[in-house]
């Protein structure tokens, strides 16, 4: 299975640059994964797809601050985000511009009479990718001279409007390095609706790094490592799927990143650690029933796993549908529901 044969021609006018005036205002593809039938609706209407008694799942991560600022002694700039959650002072980070073992980075203060910071190139991992150690705890780094870091493609900095739309409504647990994009979409308003329509709605926790957005670096699919995720299932949120599976009741995915943990936990029983699983056509899902999942990126790790579920056949004319009607794809963009 080759990389390349999950490409498309997605055209930049398509791409969301900003959000929604109004959170949720977008559109909704419901894509039928038994026959393919497409029905074009709105993200504000989920609620007449979704049945009482569906299990949604949602992730309630937290974008951390995870993007510094930094300045090698000469001067020169350059970029880190921090991608794993640590309560110690050694994490992996992607960079830009060149490092090399042993490095020392200084990042400037935020505001007046705050020092400082520095940390130092433990080693170049690869790939864009660096072991640190921090002056600070990691977490402390990232909140007092950090700043979330929006997806690379939309070419700007985080002002503090742009920080709130980039969390969802629920976040929670501090530790992501980006936003569970398709839970962008959702409101209060949407999911007290759903809760009285009698739709059951529980959390889990995976905080988002490497392993969602890495791009693939070969074409042979069997090849790419997925990096590793940490997760955790809550005792509640594992009653309600074993309660919904025991009675036939769908188990609704928001996201990739719930659907990859969710199907994590079917394959391996662990409710909590680091997940690995790389998802793509031929695998067998055994926990969820649908999908709730942006239009991704060609050649993506997500994009395969929107097509393992829905089938590539399926998805394909799904998404060429979405080009022709004008859909707007990526992380602000329009949803779909695959059911």
């Amino acid at each position: 299975m080759r990389v390349s044969d999950f490409d498309y021609n997605l055209p930049e006018k398509l791409i969301a640059i900003y959000p929604p005036q109004k959170r949720g205002n977008t559109k909704l593809l419901v894509l039928n994964r038994q026959n393919g039938q497409i029905a074009d609706s709105l993200y504000a209407s989920l609620g007449s797809f979704l049945r009482p008694g569906d299990l949604l799942i949602l992730n309630d991560t937290k974008v951390m601050r995870s993007r510094l600022h930094a300045n090698l002694p000469d001067g020169r700039p350059r970029e880190l985000i921090i991608l794993e959650k640590h309560t110690g002072t050694l994490s992996k980070v992607l960079y830009r511009g060149k490092l090399h073992d042993g490095d020392i980075l200084t990042i400037p203060p935020t505001h007046a009479n705050q020092p400082a910071a520095q940390v130092k190139v433990i080693s170049v991992l690869g790939n864009g990718v660096a072991q640190i150690s921090s002056s600070l705890p990691l977490e402390n780094l990232a909140t007092q001279y950090g700043t979330v870091p929006l997806p690379p493609y939309l070419h700007r900095n985080a002002t503090a409007s742009a920080i709130s739309r980039y969390q969802t409504v629920w976040a929670k647990q501090n530790g992501s390095a980006a936003a569970p994009t398709a839970s962008l979409n959702m409101t209060k308003d949407l999911l007290i609706s759903l809760i009285k329509k009698g739709v059951q709605v529980n959390y889990l926790t995976l905080h988002v790094g490497l392993g969602t957005f890495l791009p693939i670096r070969t074409d042979n699919v069997e090849e790419h490592k997925m990096h590793s995720e940490w997760f955790q299932i809550p005792e509640d949120t594992l009653a309600a799927i074993k309660s919904a599976k025991s009675q036939h009741r769908r188990v609704i995915a928001l996201g990739t990143t719930v659907a990859r943990t969710l199907e994590y936990y079917g394959r391996t029983g662990r409710s909590q650690g680091e997940d690995d699983i790389f998802i793509y056509p031929g695998f067998k899902f055994t926990i969820i029933n649908g999908l709730i999942t942006n239009f991704h990126a060609p050649k993506s790790t997500v994009l395969m796993l929107a097509a393992a579920f829905a089938g590539w056949d399926h998805l394909k004319v799904a998404y060429q549908h979405a080009i022709r009607q004008n859909y707007h794809f990526l992380s602000y963009g329009d949803s779909m529901f695959i059911c």
